[in-house]
């Protein structure tokens, strides 16, 4: 693991698009699994600025997201197609065939989450996983539990998730109480992880998932397995990880 810890997220955000412009300068070809929320926000910022300056395209780069809600509409304003439109994929030259999100209103889930997969894997390894962490441990929408998904599934939001998303909805009722999400299988696959998380309230959740042991019930405790994470944290959020 490679740990970086930042004054500000200024300073983060600009430290995570380098690494992510490198790669796909390197190899235009570049697949990226990328995530949504408000952690990864800042860092979209950075590649949307670094592509109006000329810095780096994505005219070859094929996009892979980890999750959807289920029965969001695509142009609803809290989809996570819709989160990606407004803070990244609107504002670069990547082209729309080449972004890939799963479909949370599919008249078959079932089926969804097999295409999804079926993508995933002709996509091969990602050349880059970007991932955060939930305050119950999960990545993604892989909740805790006794067993843990490889491939692309269907998941029961637990409520602790659905109170924190609740954030960016009009109430907890409107919050979806399922969603689509990528497996762990296709993130521990890419070539390189690159972690973030700011705040201190991250900060006893990621002692326990990159100090304590690999566990089930923290997800994201199977990141220590990782052979090229990059952890990129703020002051606060690394509280603990010194």
């Amino acid at each position: 693991m490679k740990l970086a810890v930042f004054k500000n997220e200024e300073e983060l955000n600009l430290a995570v698009a380098k690494s992510m412009i490198e790669v796909i300068n390197e190899n235009p070809e570049a697949t990226l699994g990328l995530a949504t929320g408000q952690t990864p926000i800042g860092l979209y910022q950075k590649l949307v600025q670094s592509y109006q300056k000329g810095q780096v395209t994505f005219k070859q780069v094929t996009t892979y997201n980890i999750d959807e809600y289920v029965g969001l509409e695509k142009e609803h304003p809290q989809s996570f197609y819709h989160f990606m439109k407004t803070h990244l994929f609107s504002h670069i030259d990547l082209n729309e065939v080449q972004i890939h999100i799963p479909n949370g209103t599919a008249s078959n889930l079932e089926e969804e989450t097999e295409r999804y997969e079926s993508l995933l894997m002709k996509a091969g390894q990602l050349d880059i996983q970007i991932l955060s962490i939930g305050l119950n441990g999960h990545i993604g929408f892989n909740e805790p539990g006794n067993t843990l998904h490889a491939e692309t599934h269907v998941v029961t939001l637990t409520e602790d998730t659905r109170k924190v998303n609740s954030k960016s909805f009009p109430s907890l009722a409107e919050v979806p109480k399922k969603a689509i999400t990528m497996g762990l299988g296709p993130m521990m696959k890419a070539k390189k992880i690159i972690f973030i998380a700011k705040g201190e309230e991250k900060a006893a959740i990621l002692k326990q998932a990159f100090k304590g042991p690999i566990d089930p019930l923290v997800p994201g405790s199977l990141l220590q397995l990782h052979p090229n994470i990059e952890v990129y944290l703020d002051e606060k959020a690394a509280k603990y990880m010194m």
